[in-house]
């Protein structure tokens, strides 16, 4: 299934996409895509979506998971980009976290903060925890997998690395975090460890890489971070990005005012954002 959130920012209702690419109202069965509601997509799955109500107006597709409790990103995790980056690639995965007020739809406008001098991209494939998960064994770790999102992991580098504290503070200015479009069931992914992803600017190709190149795999980060903190439904781990940032070119660019991004992974949909200065 492809389970979306649609509607005005903090009113996004549940919906998902038929066979015909059609969005149909889910209301009437859950309340929400989120939390607990993760629990019950087998019955979700068996309703016979021809009989829900097509939604047939243009509408905002919100992030495509509610109620997030944890944002949880993963750091240096394709060799590539670690290199661009001049940083080693790690023995255990880098994790930091990016907070849950980051969280936007997947065509809402990324916001320059004030005073940003380096805001960049970074095409990411997101796992969403359906079950919780403590202790569990990289074996089974799947088995408390929601499914698979895509991410733009937004960052301000000066704030990142340039002033003093960990990571956090540049990547979790508002809108730093679009989720969506669609949060896909592991069913209709048929290897999670080899999806063609991808990043442009105003058009330009920056980001084109495989999630084949990540260091740590979906599998083995969810039994990574299930041994320091119990994952929850509707966590998300945004697992690393390949090279082609900003930050890595020669010489190095960032976005300004006005410019667009779009973004892909095979399967799970594409964004499309305008950057705009926040006032």
């Amino acid at each position: 299934m492809k389970l979306v959130r649609f509607g005005e920012a903090g009113e996004e209702k549940p919906g998902v996409i038929d066979g015909k690419g059609r969005l149909r109202d889910l209301s009437d069965h859950v309340h929400d895509i989120a939390g607990g509601q993760l629990a019950r997509l087998g019955e979700i799955s068996r309703l016979d979506l021809d009989a829900l109500p097509v939604v047939s107006e243009e509408v905002r597709y919100g992030p495509c998971v509610g109620g997030v409790g944890k944002f949880i990103c993963i750091g240096l995790n394709y060799a590539d980009h670690a290199a661009e980056s001049g940083m080693a690639l790690p023995e255990e995965p880098v994790i930091f976290a990016k907070y849950t007020s980051a969280i936007c739809g997947p065509n809402d406008p990324i916001l320059i903060p004030r005073g940003a001098e380096k805001v960049d991209w970074e095409v990411e494939l997101g796992l969403v925890i359906g079950k919780p998960a403590k202790y569990v064994s990289e074996e089974d770790a799947l088995d408390h997998l929601a499914g698979y999102c895509l991410i733009n992991d937004v960052s301000e580098r000066s704030y990142q690395l340039e002033r003093a504290g960990q990571w956090s503070k540049g990547k979790s200015s508002d809108n730093f975090g679009p989720v969506g479009p669609w949060l896909v069931t592991p069913d209709e992914i048929a290897d999670a460890d080899a999806l063609d992803m991808w990043l442009e600017v105003n058009g330009e190709l920056m980001q084109e890489g495989t999630t084949a190149t990540m260091v740590f795999k979906p599998a083995a980060l969810i039994s990574y971070l299930s041994q320091f903190f119990t994952l929850q439904p509707g966590d998300i781990i945004s697992t690393g990005t390949p090279a082609g940032v900003g930050m890595g070119m020669a010489p190095q660019r960032f976005l300004r005012d006005g410019d667009v991004v779009t973004l892909g992974i095979e399967g799970l949909g594409e964004q499309r954002q305008l950057c705009v200065a926040d006032a």
